[in-house]
This record gives C-alpha cells, sequence and structure tokens, in this order.
C-alpha cells in the first residue's frame, strides 16, 4: 500500500498541487490528500507544507523523494522482469454458469499457450466478483449482467447470452414462440440464488407488472432447477448455454424470455489500474481478441 503512496507524493512533489496530482493520477483530492498524510503518519514528520497556492516539500520530504524515486524505479523495473516470464497464477472469479458452460474450450486453449500458469477459478455472484477485481483479490472477472460500466474497471463484451424459460415438454408453453412476463401468472417459479443478475431482472418485472407467481424452489445449483423443472415442479429463467443439451434430448423445453431489460452479456472486467503480465494479457487477447483497453 505504501507504494501507492509514495507514487502520489512523486506526483505531489511534481506539480505542487494535490488538486493536480489528483487529476493526473485519476483520484479525487480527498484521496490524495489522505495518502498523503498517511504517508506522514507512517514516517512521524511532515513531508508537504502550503506555500502560498502551491505546495512544497519540506527537508525531510525532500530526502524521502530521492527514496521514492528509486522504490519507484525498481518496482518499475522488477514488472519488466517479471513480465517476461510465463508462469504464475491467474485468478478468475466468475459464476456458475459460465464457468461450467462457457470458460472450459477457452481455458484448455489457454493452457496449450500457457502451460505453466496456475488458473484459479473463484466462484461467486456477480457484486463479489466485481468487488473482489476492484480489491485487487482476482486479477479479473467475467460476469453476465446487462452492459456494465464502472470508472474503477475496463469491460469487454463478450457475447449475448439469451436467457429462456425452461419447462417440462408437455407445459403449455411449449406452443409459445416467446414467453411474456404476463404469462407468468400463476406459475411456480423456480429460481436461482439471490444475487443472480437475471434473478433479480425477472421479479422486477413480475413485481412491476404485479404478476402473481407461486415461489416453489430456489436453488444455488443449476443442475438441481434443471431437474426439478424436468419433474414438472415448475419453470424457470436460465440462460440457454445451460440447459441446451437438456432440450436436445427432449427433456426439457426452452422459450425465449421476451422482455426489455432481458438483455444480458458475457462480459469480461479488470481493473484499469491492474498491472498487465504476459500471461494476464494473453488471457485478455485470448478471450477479448484485440478489443480489450490498456
Amino acid at each position: 500500500m505504501e507504494l501507492t503512496y509514495l507514487k502520489t507524493f512523486r506526483e505531489v512533489a511534481k506539480w505542487g498541487s494535490f488538486t493536480r496530482a489528483a487529476e493526473t493520477l485519476g483520484y479525487a483530492q480527498s484521496s490524495i490528500t489522505t495518502q498523503i498524510q498517511k504517508l506522514e503518519e507512517s514516517y512521524g514528520t511532515v513531508l508537504v507544507e502550503r506555500f502560498g497556492r502551491k505546495m512544497r516539500l519540506t527537508m525531510a520530504g525532500e530526502a524521502l523523494l530521492q527514496y521514492a524515486n528509486d522504490i519507484v524505479r525498481l518496482h518499475e523495473e522488477s514488472k519488466e522482469v517479471i513480465s517476461k516470464q510465463s508462469k504464475g497464477t491467474l485468478s478468475i472469479g466468475t459464476i456458475e454458469t459460465l464457468a461450467a458452460f462457457f470458460l472450459p474450450p477457452h481455458l484448455q486453449a489457454y493452457r496449450l499457450s500457457y502451460p505453466e500458469v496456475n488458473v484459479v477459478i473463484q466462484p461467486g455472484n456477480e457484486p463479489f466478483i466485481i468487488e473482489c477485481v476492484k480489491e485487487g483479490a482476482l486479477d479479473l472477472g467475467i460476469i453476465l449482467d446487462p452492459p456494465f460500466t464502472d470508472p474503477e474497471l475496463h469491460s469487454c463484451i463478450l457475447r449475448e447470452e439469451e436467457l429462456v424459460i425452461i419447462a417440462s415438454p408437455d407445459h403449455r408453453f411449449g406452443s409459445y414462440d416467446n414467453v411474456q412476463v404476463q404469462d407468468l401468472e400463476s406459475e411456480s417459479m423456480i429460481l436461482t440464488e439471490d444475487g443472480c443478475t437475471y434473478r433479480a431482472m425477472l421479479l422486477k418485472a413480475l413485481k412491476h407488472n404485479q404478476i402473481n407467481y407461486t415461489l416453489s424452489y430456489e436453488f444455488g445449483n443449476l443442475e438441481a432447477i434443471k431437474q426439478c423443472v424436468i419433474y414438472g415442479l415448475g419453470v424457470a429463467l436460465l440462460p440457454r448455454i445451460v440447459v441446451a443439451d437438456a432440450v436436445q434430448k427432449g427433456q426439457l423445453i426452452a422459450v425465449p424470455f421476451a422482455h426489455q431489460d432481458c438483455k444480458f452479456y458475457t462480459q469480461l472486467i479488470y481493473a484499469k489500474k491492474k498491472w498487465k503480465s504476459r500471461a494476464f494479457t494473453g488471457f485478455l487477447e485470448l478471450i477479448c481478441g484485440t478489443n480489450y483497453q490498456n
């Protein structure tokens, strides 16, 4: 954490201004102030003082600046050396749907190019994944959401995922071209776990349209949901990729859910300030092609 503070300290020294340093680094001015204060607490002395309209370094600050320059330079050199390596660990946060039905062929292709990289898949819901990517606990996340934007993250849309209402083969929806929210009146619903983005969209649509339904079951496991639907215990909303095999076998029917908010995309997210090793960049190029941002 102090490396970040030292980088901020160098910008303040360079510009003689908290405001200009904040603009350069993309932080709020209050964040710059806090970082300098914490740095001063760490060293037990005043490093920056106000001189007219500008900030200038104290004698202690001038002494620290020389060390800060050396530390940052050595850190950059170490990154350059390490980035030439194709080893290490790549941590990916994603939801069960994408871990099981989207990622495997991409992981297979990645392994061929980076056989010595240990890929760790961290399951979770979208809010958890997004927070972990922001905090640096995960290198990147692959989420299923409406088009996602966040000032701290880059987002790369990979593909649209069709959401379908699934039901047993003898259900009345078998004759429908698509299912409207009104068609779910009086249906027994089987839902994914709380925190699932498309579950939230469905519940919002049901509430907004005052649709009466029965909540039969909630599962955090996709296979359990499919099996319950196969046994005629209710209907469910899932991505088509999850049920394609069961539909092909005639175990389920899958009808598109027609709703204005039902636009969900598989997206890759990573922190804008994320340092990119060769292995990390290789994964971005594999998944996003040239459609990723530095």
